[in-house]
């Protein structure tokens, strides 16, 4: 998942981003409105973690701002997901300043200081919202893929992965059965600044069926891959 981290306390930021990317995030980084939106507006993200008193104005602003651009900006193109799953996370702690941000289009809203595994949950409980699941965990054929304790299991057995190749299968599960890009699956796995290497995905792809069964993953010839709907029988495992 690529979340943008919207906070301009240094020690905030870096211990957040350290926190996500151990769970499986590529974490973008901005410390402004401007910047943030910027980069909402050049990057497709699953989700953003908001601060709201920022040195160029209320976070409150740059959420009004998202949730209303659709109407404004239709048809244009570098606009960015005005459905975009929203985090505040502010040291604002009255009954009214979490109404305003929740009416104003928050999905959630947490209080400064937090302790860093709810705000991962509440991620993962956005992230369900959004993808239209109520179970936590993802299952798919023989597969059960567990978010919180990243594992993965396969006809009950245990199949370890890398961190990437986590993120990955979470991205391709999430999205069955649309075709993802080779471009947008590199969006959502590495952050602004990150090595990449040119034949990154197809390697990940490669162990991810070497693991999970040769059927799971198909290609697209130049447009991407997919995890389709249904499961074919041949996909189980021996």
């Amino acid at each position: 998942m690529r979340a943008l981290v919207v906070e301009d306390d240094p020690g905030i930021a870096s211990g957040l981003q350290a926190s996500m990317r151990e769970a499986g995030y590529a974490v973008d980084l901005c410390t402004t409105l401007d910047a943030a939106w910027l980069a909402l507006s050049v990057e497709p993200f699953d989700v953003m973690v908001l601060d709201l008193g920022l040195p160029d104005g209320d976070g409150i602003d740059l959420l009004a701002r998202l949730r209303r651009q659709a109407a404004a900006g239709a048809g244009r193109q570098n606009l960015p997901h005005n459905d975009l799953p929203v985090l505040i996370m502010t040291a604002r702690d009255g009954v009214s300043d979490r109404i305003s941000g929740l009416d104003s289009g928050a999905d959630d809203y947490i209080v400064k200081p937090f302790d860093a595994n709810e705000l991962m949950a509440r991620l993962r409980a956005m992230l369900r919202r959004a993808s239209g699941r109520s179970s936590p965990v993802i299952e798919h054929g023989e597969l059960v893929v567990d978010p919180a304790a990243h594992t993965v299991l396969r006809a009950g057995r245990p199949v370890a992965l890398g961190g990437k190749e986590f993120a990955l299968l979470m991205a391709l599960l999430q999205a069955r059965p649309q075709v993802l890009s080779k471009a947008r699956l590199e969006s959502s796995l590495y952050g602004f600044g990150e090595a990449l290497e040119s034949n990154a995905i197809e390697v990940h792809i490669h162990h991810l069926r070497r693991k999970l069964g040769e059927q799971l993953i198909k290609t697209v010839r130049g447009v991407g891959y997919f995890v389709p709907r249904e499961v074919p029988a041949e996909a189980a495992p021996q």
